[in-house]
Formats: C-alpha cells, sequence, structure tokens
C-alpha cells in the first residue's frame, strides 16, 4: 500500500495494516473501519493557543512602538540595547522631576496636589534664632486668607516675609517668620515642636479647604499665574 491509498483510506475512516497470515505465512492485509473522533478539548485547546498567540504578537507590537517613541525622545540611544535604553529613560525622568520641583520651589508655582511645608532655613549665629518657613498649597476658598493671618496671629511669630501665587484655582501662601519666643535659648526638642505646632495649624486650614471643594473661586478655562508680596496688604 502506498502513501497515497493510506491517507485517502484515512481520510474515509479506514484504516489499513498488514498482518501474518500463519496458513499461507506471508503478510496479507487487514482492514477495519474505526470512526475518527477529533476530541472538543482538543479543540478548544489549539484555538487557546492562537489566541494567545495573537494576543501575544499584539503586546510585542505594542512594547515594541513604545521603544521606538522612547528612542526618539532620547538623544544618541540608536545603538542602545532595551535595557540601557530604559535606564537612561529613568534617569532622565528624575532629572526632570527634580528640576519642576525646584522651578516650582523658586518661584512658588501652586502644584496639583495638596502640600503643608515647615521648615527652618537659616539660623542667626549672633543670638541663635531661627528663620522658618512654612507654605501651604490648595484650592482657593473664601476666607482663605482671613484664616491664615488669624492661624499666623494665633502661633505668636514674627511675620517677615509673606508671598501668594495664584495657578487657575489653585493658590500657594509662603511665609518667612521667627518665634517670637524663642529668644535663641529654644532647644533643638523645642524647635521640633514649635515646627510640630506650626504644621498642625495648617493643617487644620488644609482639612477646611478640602471640606468645601464647591468653593472655588476660580474657573479653569484660563490658567494665569499671578505673583505678589502681601506683607503690607494682610499682616
Amino acid at each position: 500500500m502506498n502513501l497515497g491509498e493510506f491517507c485517502e483510506n484515512e481520510a474515509k475512516g479506514v484504516v489499513q495494516s498488514l498482518v501474518l497470515d500463519r496458513e499461507k505465512g506471508e503478510l496479507v492485509k487487514a482492514s477495519g473501519r474505526v470512526e475518527k473522533k477529533i476530541g472538543i478539548s482538543e479543540g478548544k485547546t489549539i484555538a487557546a493557543l492562537k489566541s494567545h498567540s495573537e494576543a501575544e504578537r499584539r503586546r510585542r507590537q505594542r512594547i515594541n512602538a513604545h521603544l521606538s517613541t522612547l528612542r526618539n525622545l532620547v538623544p544618541s540611544s540608536d545603538k542602545m540595547d532595551k535595557a540601557a535604553l530604559l535606564a537612561e529613560v529613568v534617569c532622565q525622568v528624575k532629572q526632570l522631576k527634580e528640576t519642576a520641583t525646584d522651578v516650582s520651589e523658586r518661584f512658588f508655582i501652586p502644584l496639583d496636589s495638596d502640600e503643608i511645608k515647615v521648615e527652618i532655613i537659616a539660623e542667626n549665629a549672633i543670638d541663635g534664632t531661627c528663620l522658618y518657613r512654612a507654605s501651604i498649597c490648595c484650592e482657593y476658598m473664601p476666607h482663605l486668607l482671613s484664616d491664615l493671618k488669624e492661624t499666623i496671629n494665633s502661633l505668636h511669630v514674627n511675620l517677615v516675609k509673606s508671598e501668594i501665587s495664584t495657578l487657575g484655582s489653585r493658590v500657594k501662601n509662603v511665609f518667612l517668620f521667627t518665634n517670637l519666643i524663642d529668644g535663641g535659648r529654644a532647644t533643638i526638642e523645642a524647635r521640633e515642636i514649635f515646627l510640630s505646632s506650626v504644621r498642625q495649624a495648617f493643617s487644620s486650614i488644609l482639612d477646611k479647604v478640602s471640606a468645601f471643594p464647591e468653593y472655588s473661586a476660580y474657573p479653569n478655562k484660563r490658567q494665569r499665574i499671578s505673583c505678589f508680596d502681601s506683607s503690607s496688604l494682610l499682616f
């Protein structure tokens, strides 16, 4: 039986084989019709493998497209492998983040997220008094400035300078002050307690702002930055 006959018979569901006829002492053809079965589970497995293969192909295409975009953004990256390219991208993103933070702090640009910072920025070597800086960034709401004024007055500080900047509905207030009860005699522990009390006072204002988001006074249609020194206006 040749290969063509075997394939034809197999397609018809007939399986033929050679068996030994003991009486004749020779090989003879033996045939028997069998029912050809294809398991349902086998069909599902094949379909699942095809689907997985197609999904994997699309995933690789997306990855390669994003890598190509990154190569266009990173200079001299043509000869970089994927690992080196991603490492360079991570490095540049960190640098950009640091630059953005530095710019926002230098020019007091309001950020998208609410933030409170309280820190010592200088110490007088002669009398030991410290210069403190406190800032709060949040959504603008009515009576925010009056609340800030009341808070500063309640802390018993000597206000040196205050600045306000706005961007859309966001506002950032920065205050420079010294502690009236410090007098250069405060210990490190006492200064930490003072910093904590200032931070808590500003947090109370931020909690009030967060509780009333509907009081945002500036629509987001026009984004305008304004900065001014408010020392002579408020305090």
